[in-house]
């Protein structure tokens, strides 16, 4: 094993026929870094083992094929403001709890997994908090607004006493029709629900609200440090990914809208008469 077969390795996984999905031919580069990663590991290992003086496979970041980060699909406002009006009319208790958690969702930008997780004991109704248990359990407090309160108390009111869960504060915070912790499938499938209702497009889950809270908190001009700190992020990199978006649809809003966006051989003849006058 050494360079020029390594990459020789890796032609090869981006053009070898496939039977086992519906790409005609070469894996995806996201499998393809997966491939590489494990092939490292095992040279490391022989390594240790006295068969390798040094690994002839190298570090990620010098890997033959990069792998592009895609930037996070996100509502605009508008679009989250129809997804949350649509369970205003539902009054049913599964109804009550689907507003709870998209407001929640929204409100918070906490993820799935850990909405999953919420206990009654983890909220402090008067100061509008939650205790989350974010990834390597580890735990911070994040904030609700004025209307998640709101669907936050009417569920526990009028809508979770129906659904026959306990009262506990280690009790799960939302549950089914038989009491038991609401799964992670079935929130997402409250969201996409609604998200149907909505008109919205395809797609739609719980972290894109949590997106679409990140972005639209740059966007009213928050600083990225407590935007790191609501998130969870462990690094500041993480979280500037939104700035990329806020970039994007700044471009997008100024090639729509803008006068001057477009070439002269572009702009409607109606256009040239009235900019002459």
């Amino acid at each position: 094993m050494d360079r020029q077969l390594l990459r020789a390795y890796v032609a090869h996984l981006a053009t070898v026929g496939r039977t086992d999905g519906p790409r005609p031919a070469g894996y995806a580069r996201v499998s393809i870094v997966r491939k590489l990663t494990a092939l490292r590991t095992f040279y490391n290992f022989l390594v240790q083992e006295g068969w390798f003086k040094s690994t002839p496979v190298p570090s990620a970041r010098s890997f033959p094929v990069k792998v592009e980060r895609p930037l996070p699909t996100f509502l605009v406002e508008g679009e989250a403001k129809r997804l949350l009006a649509a369970t205003d009319e539902d009054e049913t208790p599964e109804g009550l709890r689907a507003r709870a958690i998209m407001e929640l969702l929204y409100a918070s930008g906490v993820r799935l997994a850990e909405l999953h997780g919420m206990n009654l004991g983890d909220v402090h109704h008067g100061r509008r908090e939650i205790l989350v248990r974010g990834k390597g359990d580890k735990e911070r407090w994040v904030l609700y607004g004025e209307e998640a309160a709101e669907a936050l108390d009417q569920y526990l009111s009028d809508g979770r006493p129906q659904l026959a869960g306990g009262s506990e504060t280690d009790a799960p915070l939302f549950v089914n029709r038989y009491g038991k912790r609401l799964s992670r499938r079935s929130i997402q499938k409250v969201v996409s629900d609604y998200a149907a209702r909505a008109g919205l497009k395809e797609g739609i889950h719980p972290h894109t609200l949590r997106h679409s809270f990140a972005s639209h908190m740059l966007e009213g001009d928050a600083d990225l440090r407590v935007i790191q700190e609501l998130l969870g992020h462990s690094s500041v990199s993480t979280t500037q990914i939104y700035t990329h978006i806020t970039k994007q649809e700044a471009r997008r809003a100024y090639m729509d809208f803008h006068p001057l966006a477009t070439s002269a051989g572009d702009t409607p003849a109606a256009d040239d008469k009235s900019a002459d006058a």
